[in-house]
């Protein structure tokens, strides 16, 4: 992108620079697309980082929120929430598993996770319980989360970090074993069953049916963290249902409301009755107007077959970037699953950023290096080619330029 114009970038004189923001306001959308305040269009390629299941402003989801806010936008958890009920009974239906805890983000859900490994290990008698985290993780930027976390760039200058963790890498089997054998106050597995913030890295479907008989074994709860893999992503409605197994503890969010914020932490047996009244709660979390956002949005996914959809035309983007960036020096690999899609190249790449929103598409660079496509679910095949036919010229010119 040319040197921006001053009238496209926003001034924010009030608020804190805590983001890297390219020269953008987006004003509306619609579907897949969206328009910035200088009448600009974009196809989005982002779907606000894997949260705007249903594209935007979507003509069913729009009315019943709207029904809500006529109703009932917020009460307090002093109350019975009918609608959570709800939307915890399809949640459990979905994954096999019996309750679940509301919350409004990620980021709390994944506390609310570390939480329960606690008390957990507490519960069995151990003094200082011990997590298994792994590397490239992200579970979120509180101090417990960011101490989760496997990024030593974000984790700096906010020590002295949370105890507890024990790090290991992906996808390695012997790795998990040895901490078996020599950590016996680990009382939980915490993993992305596939590493979003930290490149779009999967957990293979072996390794997944490795770490639960490890920790049916040694009694340790399984959490898979499906904040960003989740809610359909994949073409399953929780990515670790590629692997036939089913967790103790799933941490959720992003899709889950289409853009409202919702989280959720369901549990199964073995995690469910752990924590009791006065040992966690929050103020936002399962209002009545992110309930039904959570209702709506699984409703009209079942009815508009998103799953199906989200495996399909992943598979023909993924098949069209592989097929133009077949033999592209640089290229280092093409990966994930569904429309959660990364491409890696052997350099930073974050000026792709700006250079693909100059050509009118919204994606996002992680890990420095991985470009980064997690669409809305609604996501149609001419749009995936879209994608292709946008994006790959970039990342050609891109790789052809000297390095610095």
């Amino acid at each position: 992108m040319n040197a921006p114009d001053k009238h496209l970038a926003p001034q924010e004189p009030h608020v804190m620079q805590t983001y890297g923001r390219l020269p953008i306001a987006l004003s509306h959308g619609r579907g897949c697309w969206v328009w910035d305040t200088e009448g600009r269009k974009y196809l989005d390629g982002l779907g606000g980082i894997a949260v705007n299941t249903l594209g935007h402003a979507h003509p069913k989801l729009v009315p019943a929120l709207q029904d809500q806010i006529a109703k009932l936008i917020h009460s307090s958890n002093y109350y019975h929430v009918p609608l959570q009920e709800q939307l915890a009974a399809k949640l459990c239906e979905l994954s096999g598993m019996s309750k679940v805890f509301f919350c409004s983000t990620g980021l709390e859900a994944n506390e609310a996770a570390i939480k329960i490994a606690r008390k957990f290990g507490h519960d069995l008698g151990l003094d200082r319980p011990e997590i298994v985290v792994y590397e490239k993780a992200f579970h979120g930027r509180s101090i417990a989360t960011l101490s989760a976390t496997g990024n030593v760039k974000i984790q700096a200058g906010f020590g002295p970090l949370v105890e507890g963790f024990v790090r290991v890498p992906l996808n390695d089997v012997a790795a998990l074993e040895e901490v078996a054998r020599t950590h016996p106050n680990v009382t939980a597995v915490f993993m992305e069953v596939i590493q979003g913030e930290g490149g779009i890295n999967p957990a293979t479907v072996d390794y997944l049916r490795a770490v639960r008989r490890i920790c049916d074994t040694q009694g340790w709860l399984l959490m898979l963290d499906e904040v960003q893999c989740g809610m359909g992503r994949t073409g399953k409605w929780f990515a670790h249902q590629w692997a036939g197994i089913q967790p103790d503890v799933m941490p959720l969010a992003k899709g889950l409301g289409s853009g409202v914020p919702v989280g959720a932490v369901v549990c199964g047996p073995r995690a469910a009755n752990v924590l009791g009244p006065g040992n966690h709660g929050t103020t936002f979390g399962g209002n009545p107007l992110a309930m039904r956002a959570g209702v709506e949005t699984i409703r009209l996914m079942e009815e508009e077959r998103l799953l199906d959809n989200a495996a399909n035309v992943g598979a023909a983007l993924k098949a069209g970037l592989a097929r133009e960036l077949a033999g592209v020096p640089g290229v280092v690999e093409i990966r994930g699953q569904g429309l959660m899609v990364g491409i890696e190249l052997d350099r930073p790449c974050g000026v792709l950023l700006a250079r693909a929103a100059e050509a009118g598409l919204l994606l996002s660079v992680t890990a420095e290096r991985v470009i980064r496509l997690v669409p809305s679910l609604i996501l149609s095949g001419n749009e995936a080619a879209q994608i292709v036919a946008i994006l790959c010229p970039l990342i050609k010119a891109f790789l052809a330029e000297p390095l610095p």
